[in-house]
């Protein structure tokens, strides 16, 4: 089926990428049905303790500036300089993304920025919203979507083709297709979970510097706080499931107490309703999802989470979704069909999909660890130092990431892993700095 305008298109999931590209396709003027189970957060409470605070970089800004919503989102962001790194006395440091004006990342809530995309996306007749709607399965044979109204609890069927899934990590309609042998499916947990806490305002105010993403690191498990725009800090910890230092051995009021008090001091104090918050906010799993294919011919497609959902520690889950939702309107105008728009989707996006996945990865054992170390603290300056010099060929990985939209994450990867070993190198041998960044470092586009 060709994709033109008026056409009926299905979204699952009308969470930030679903509503974002809702939003898109809808100023093109494909009739979108856009499902959520949940209740309209438009008019929801939102849930404590499950991801509230996201970072917001320049893929993400550049996919909402497409969209025309930046400036209704602007009110709701706070900049981020740094990493403002807490050492077990209390004593903090920041550690700069960047090293020019505008290389800063911002806190933003979950809420309001998917109440702004749906906002937005309501005022187009061409986007229909269903809330209360579970899907509950996703037919090939027959061709059909399965949902049930919640609020009648009345079961229903439209038609499948086509189909885009944005239902998250935990994906109903990427399940159906693994269930049917359509797609296959594994998932990658962490030994390490995740719960998240609150720093309250202190007179209105924030109580630690709020311009920076605060990070208390602690080799095998960290405590991190992103700033709100109510003075308040989220805070979450990350912390393995079993073991001395666990959410296991966590068990009781005064063992919660005595960790915190040990370990982050400074925040503990800043808490007081630590351990009511800890016993009362559920646990969070940490884990990547690997999927093939993720489309079935142009029947359906998954994007966003549903397809590849990533651990949070490069900041880059929302930002990814929202580059694929950025691909995504970029292909509709070179396609006669939705077949191939999903392969063409698929096969431009999982390079870097892939490429975001490790380099998440890694980044937790850089924050969790690697920032105490000398040597990373060195090598950092010395990258900075080479981007001064080289500019048009020397970026560190970090900034290709966050602030290079125009520079693909699997290309961030790979530059990334030469300019490492050139680092190295240097940290030996500084006079080879020319010579190796000229030999191995062709210019950046």
């Amino acid at each position: 089926m060709r994709p033109t305008p008026g056409q009926p298109l299905n979204i699952v999931g009308a969470g930030l990428a679903g509503s974002l590209l809702a939003l898109l396709l809808a100023r093109r003027g494909f009739a979108v049905t856009l499902y959520d189970r949940g209740a309209d957060p438009r008019s929801a409470v939102a849930a404590a303790g499950r991801s509230i605070n996201l970072a917001l970089a320049a893929r993400g800004i550049r996919a909402l500036e497409r969209a025309g919503v930046l400036q209704d989102i602007k009110p709701h962001l706070i900049a981020m300089r740094g990493r403002m790194v807490h050492d077990r006395s209390g004593q903090c440091a920041l550690q700069p993304y960047g090293q020019k004006a505008g290389e800063v990342i911002y806190s933003v809530g979950r809420a309001a920025l998917n109440v702004s995309l749906l906002e937005s996306a309501a005022r187009h007749l061409e986007v229909n919203l269903k809330f209360g709607h579970t899907c509950l399965a996703a037919s090939l044979d027959a061709d059909v979507l399965t949902f049930r109204d919640l609020a009648s609890g009345l079961t229903y069927e439209t038609r499948l083709t086509s189909t885009i899934a944005t239902d998250g990590a935990g994906s109903s309609v990427r399940g159906s297709l693994a269930a049917a042998h359509a797609v296959s499916v594994r998932e990658a947990l962490l030994e390490h979970d995740y719960k998240e806490l609150t720093l309250p305002a202190q007179q209105n105010r924030h109580a630690l510097e709020p311009h920076a993403l605060h990070i208390w690191p602690r080799g095998d498990f960290m405590l991190i706080a992103l700033p709100n725009t109510d003075g308040s800090f989220t805070a979450t910890l990350f912390l393995p499931r079993t073991g001395r230092a666990s959410f296991d051995a966590l068990t009781t009021p005064a063992r919660i107490e005595e960790f915190f008090v040990r370990e982050f001091p400074d925040a503990a104090g800043l808490m007081p309703d630590l351990v009511a918050e800890f016993t009362r906010h559920p646990r969070g799993l940490l884990g990547t999802v690997h999927s093939a294919p993720w489309h079935v011919a142009g029947r359906v497609l998954l994007l966003g989470d549903a397809a590849h959902a990533i651990v949070p520690f490069h900041g880059q889950g929302m930002n990814a979704a929202f580059e694929d939702c950025l691909v995504f309107d970029d292909l509709v105008d070179e396609h006669d069909e939705w077949a191939s728009l999903f392969e063409d989707f698929e096969r431009r996006r999982r390079p870097n999909a892939e490429a975001i996945a490790q380099m998440s990865l890694e980044n937790y054992v850089e924050m969790r660890d690697t920032v105490l170390d000398p040597t990373f603290k060195r090598h950092q300056e010395l990258a900075l130092e080479l981007e001064r010099r080289f500019p048009d060929r020397f970026i560190p990985r970090y900034s290709m990431v966050m602030f290079h939209p125009e520079i693909s994450y699997a290309e961030a990867l790979r530059r990334g892993g030469v300019q490492a070993g050139i680092v190295a190198e240097i940290d030996h041998y500084p006079e080879r700095a020319a010579a190796l960044i000229h030999e191995r470092l062709p210019p950046l586009r």
